[in-house]
């Protein structure tokens, strides 16, 4: 199906090996997708088949905001690079566009079936229906007056995702019934418990009124850079 009036964002940073699969599931189903990337060294952009490309200052939050200008739609879905909407998303996304004062998103779900991966998931599901906290990895379906209202998309370092749900606030965050399928490179790299400490850890630092550039700082540090 088609989408009239929904850009698709996706910020990406050496992104080629997934970025096809993040593409081929949207299809055809958005009026627009832009690709903005951070200084990719991997052939990114030419991965990027089907979408426009753009280019930004790298972070996270630097490319949403340079997204969200240069899209031309009034439904802004702002997805990570290596996350894959499940079948039946863009169904969803039609449906939730009639309601725009809220911003939605999708369940958080990881391309792992070990045990680990299960627990993360029912962690996160807490997380969003007791918190109101879901992350950027779960994508974010947003009208740009809603966004307006709430001061946009700040381009932070990090922490872009939490700053701007923050400021929606629970009773204006919904959740779609569809999963965005996030890859586990990263947890299975890093370990499950390690990988998640580090998440909850930029969390709280973010909370008690750290800048997100100290935090950024901290979490490249912890990486290795």
């Amino acid at each position: 199906m088609r989408i009239e009036g929904l850009s698709v964002v996706i910020p990406a940073l050496n992104a080629a090996a997934g970025l096809p699969a993040t593409l081929a599931a949207l299809g055809g189903a958005p009026d627009e997708i832009l690709v903005v990337d951070g200084g990719s060294t991997d052939g990114t952009a030419q991965a990027a088949a089907g979408a426009r490309v753009i280019t930004a200052p790298r972070g996270r939050g630097t490319q949403l905001a340079a997204g969200i200008a240069a899209a031309q739609n009034p439904w802004l879905l702002l997805l990570h690079a290596d996350t894959i909407l499940a079948p039946g998303w863009a169904e969803a996304v039609a449906r939730a566009m009639a309601e725009p004062g809220f911003a939605y998103h999708f369940r958080f779900a990881l391309d792992d079936h070990s045990a680990p991966a299960r627990r993360l998931e029912r962690a996160v599901a807490w997380r969003c229906r007791a918190l109101g906290l879901p992350y950027g990895d779960q994508g974010l379906l947003i009208h740009r007056s809603l966004l307006d209202e709430v001061g946009g998309l700040r381009p932070l370092p990090l922490m872009e995702d939490v700053d701007l749900v923050r400021r929606l606030g629970r009773r204006r965050l919904r959740a779609l019934p569809v999963a965005a399928v996030t890859s586990a490179a990263r947890w299975r790299r890093d370990g499950w418990l390690a990988r998640s400490a580090r998440n909850l850890t930029c969390l709280g630092l973010f909370t008690l009124g750290v800048p997100p550039r100290i935090i950024a700082r901290i979490y490249a540090g912890r990486r290795g850079g």
